[in-house]
């Protein structure tokens, strides 16, 4: 079955004319309901998870400034998100949907969460909407608990995983491969184990192309033994924070080709839904739900 962390608090207002689409947390799991490729069953509601799983990514100072609202003012600008309790609780609930979300992929080969993909949480900071980097999280989580050895983190949002490859940027067990715009935020990269940097309007035939030359031989290479796939949809040519330029059937083609390779290689893939950020928002909700439907398609 496949299981997909979903909780009410995803969809946190933000002050009236923020840019970042908060509604499509709850449209998302709406529309998967109502066209029939979920039922309730299919979803799970994530808690505050203990304290500890926190610091084997994140320093205990800069976590618990966050927790306490207590962070320097330049600090918190950077995330971009005007810093409450609510939203802290938002963050830590996304990154146990995406622990729990491990856990069952484990169990039945996929799992997603409606949220997360926080990618540019750094070990010591937030950056861009991004607080505490729910990947991360989930794959130290798997390795300290023994369920897991070599991890393979996959982003594919159309911004580099710049806080994740700062993370394990001396972590030989979590390979690190970001296909990006090399435009795009944030301006001064990180280095990843492997950075592929897309020009801009790069379209569906250069990208797919790229993307099928890359991924199979990264897997025959680095064997791992997990797969976290961060599908951000802000590869679209209609995204407004975006520079390449896909169509929805190319990200589309995107996700079935990663999922398919993951299925056929018989490897455990947890996905998070990374960014998304059109004028319109069913564009953004159809193009999350195709990854949806493509995994009840694929595995179920």
């Amino acid at each position: 079955m496949l299981k997909i962390a979903y909780h009410p608090i995803y969809k946190h207002p933000l002050p009236k004319g923020h840019r970042f689409p908060m509604e499509k947390y709850d449209l998302l799991p709406q529309q998967l309901l109502y066209e029939g490729t979920c039922n309730s069953e299919n979803f799970f509601e994530p808690k505050i998870p203990n304290n500890k799983h926190f610091f084997s990514v994140h320093d205990p100072e800069y976590f618990f400034e966050l927790l306490n609202i207590t962070l320097p003012q330049k600090a918190a600008r950077k995330i971009g998100f005007p810093l409450s309790e609510v939203l802290i609780e938002r963050e830590m609930i996304i990154a146990d949907g995406t622990i729990k979300a491990s856990e069952f992929a484990l169990q039945y080969g996929i799992a997603m969460n409606i949220a997360g993909g926080t990618h540019h949480a750094f070990s010591n900071r937030g950056e861009a909407f991004c607080m505490l980097n729910d990947q991360a999280i989930g794959a130290k989580y798997l390795q300290n608990k023994g369920l897991v050895s070599k991890v393979l983190v996959v982003d594919l949002d159309v911004h580099q995983g710049n806080g994740t490859a700062e993370i394990f940027g001396n972590d030989s067990s979590v390979f690190t491969f970001s296909m990006h715009g090399k435009s795009n935020y944030p301006f001064v990269k990180e280095k990843s184990d492997l950075d592929i940097a897309l020009e801009n309007n790069t379209k569906d035939d250069k990208y797919l192309s790229t993307l099928k030359n890359t991924l199979p031989k990264l897997i025959l290479k680095e064997k791992p033994d997990f797969i976290y796939y961060l599908c951000g949809v802000d590869v679209l040519e209609t995204d407004k924070l975006g520079k390449l330029a896909l169509t929805i059937e190319g990200c589309k083609e995107r996700d079935y080709f990663v999922l398919q390779t993951c299925f056929n290689n018989k490897i455990p893939v947890m996905c998070s839904m990374g960014g998304g950020y059109s004028k319109d928002i069913n564009i953004i909700v159809n193009a999350h739900a195709n990854t949806f439907r493509l995994a009840q398609e694929i595995y179920f």
